[in-house]
């Protein structure tokens, strides 16, 4: 069930991009009613994961997860009916919401359930939904308009999913855990959660609504920062208080935890960006139709697929070494896909492509499973969905960065470089990101090596763990 919640969440992150000119067609949207279509989403995403970690670390992980995707089938459903972009807008927004409510159920869930190795796996499988559903969903919407024609199809992208989001939330009533391994305190700390959900969404709004806003207002990014730490400090006050806060002091304090953040914010930026800008330069560069130019993307979720559950066994026994081999992998690819956008010939541009995607697919797979386990195993399963919702919105505002630069750095060398080059110069900022993430990733190896309780040994802080997130044996 949390795979199923997972995928479908994630589907919808990169499935309506493909369709956006069709929507914009369909419903004479303006560009700045598109771009919060697309921004509505991430933005809400990100303000509901920690509120909602917490909320099912203290009443009920089940709970949270059924309201979860029961909500975001009604709204998915409602979203397909829309009969102008304000009100596709708006329910966009709440979509994400949804979604922000249901994923970091899924990490905790995990957490409570699986020790070990038998967790590393179970993040493996999550983390190739991750890799598979943001690769697939361009193809999706692809297939929806190549099957329903161009001004419907967008509109059965959103339907199509109901039977699964349908069956995700009935099975999850029987499946799921109903216990929650309690929290030290039932208190909810509703400021702590107001001020980190204020401070969050005001450092990505900038990000996210770049394309739209005449003057995209980046003195938010300095509102943001004050809410953050006017929440660090009613934090300290509230832990030593109540013993309740809403990022455990454990959490802040450990250094596992914050190498796998900085690896997700760095990777997610470069990751996310690859599918956009390759998506529309076969569209505007070579005349793909949304549905080829899916089949080419979903070469990289191919390559995902098998790649995750593989490093998801492995990472018990070689650790971060995993992580830094597989960005390498995915930084060879990525180089290959910007050679192959400037230099290969047309009528072969599409099938080398596809083999370079596959290629960084292969550690795209191998990259977010073993990082998502090696960042939570020392964290205790009480506060395990309020850690995971932490990762998340890392993971988001680091694909909201690489989104903007990557969009504005496109249109810029557009004009001059036509889409073949102007992609091509774009994606160096990706690789930038991925290499950067690559850094993090063997800076924590090397620290991890030092650790006589090398690879990971199967317990949680709560099980055995020392300070810091390393296993004491």
């Amino acid at each position: 069930m949390c795979l199923l919640g997972g995928f479908v969440t994630m589907l919808f992150l990169s499935m309506v991009s493909v369709s956006l000119p069709s929507i914009q067609s369909s419903l004479d949207a303006s560009p700045a009613a598109i771009q919060v279509v697309v921004a509505g989403y991430t933005l809400a995403f990100a303000l509901c994961v920690v509120p909602a970690g917490r909320l099912g670390d203290v009443r009920g992980r089940r709970t949270l997860f059924v309201i979860g995707m029961t909500g975001f089938g009604v709204v998915t459903a409602l979203a397909g009916m829309s009969n102008s972009a304000t009100m596709l807008a708006c329910l966009r927004v709440l979509q994400g919401g949804f979604a922000g409510l249901v994923n970091p159920q899924t990490m905790g869930i995990i957490q409570q359930v699986f020790r070990g190795p038998e967790r590393g796996k179970a993040f493996g499988f999550i983390g190739g939904v991750i890799g598979v559903a943001t690769a697939l969903g361009p193809l999706c919407g692809g297939a929806a308009i190549a099957i329903w024609g161009q001004s419907d199809g967008w509109r059965w992208a959103f339907w199509v999913v109901l039977p699964l989001v349908a069956l995700t939330a009935i099975l999850a009533c029987f499946w799921l855990p109903a216990k929650t391994e309690q929290s030290a305190s039932q208190r909810l700390d509703p400021v702590g959660l107001l001020l980190i959900g204020v401070g969050t969404v005001a450092i990505m709004t900038p990000f996210v609504l770049a394309e739209a806003a005449g003057a995209t207002p980046w003195w938010l990014i300095g509102v943001g920062a004050v809410f953050l730490v006017f929440f660090g400090l009613w934090e300290m006050r509230y832990q030593r208080k109540y013993q309740a806060a809403v990022l455990d002091p454990e959490l802040l304090h450990n250094v596992g935890f914050r190498f796998g953040v900085g690896v997700g914010m760095a990777y997610f930026a470069g990751f996310t960006s690859v599918f956009l800008v390759v998506t529309m330069m076969l569209q505007e560069g070579l005349g793909y139709s949304a549905l080829m130019a899916g089949l080419v993307g979903a070469c990289f979720a191919v390559g995902s697929g098998i790649a995750a559950p593989i490093a998801g066994r492995l990472v018990a026994r070689h650790g971060r070494a995993i992580v830094v081999a597989a960005l390498t992998v995915m930084v060879v690819g990525l180089i290959i896909v910007d050679c192959v956008m400037r230099w290969a010939p047309t009528h072969l541009y599409g099938v080398w492509i596809g083999l370079a995607l596959f290629l960084a697919g292969l550690g795209s797979g191998a990259t977010i499973s073993p990082n998502q386990t090696l960042t939570l195993m020392s964290v205790p399963p009480r506060i395990g969905g309020v850690a995971g919702g932490a990762l998340q919105i890392g993971q988001q505002l680091g694909s909201a960065v690489g989104l903007s630069v990557v969009l504005a750095g496109y249109f810029v060398a557009l004009p001059s470089s036509g889409p073949r080059g102007g992609a091509a110069h774009t994606l160096l900022f990706s690789v930038g990101l991925v290499i950067l993430a690559l850094v993090i990733a063997f800076i924590d190896w090397r620290r991890r090596s030092g650790d006589e309780s090398g690879p990971i040994q199967g317990k949680s802080r709560e099980e055995g763990a020392g300070p810091g997130g390393t296993v004491v044996p």
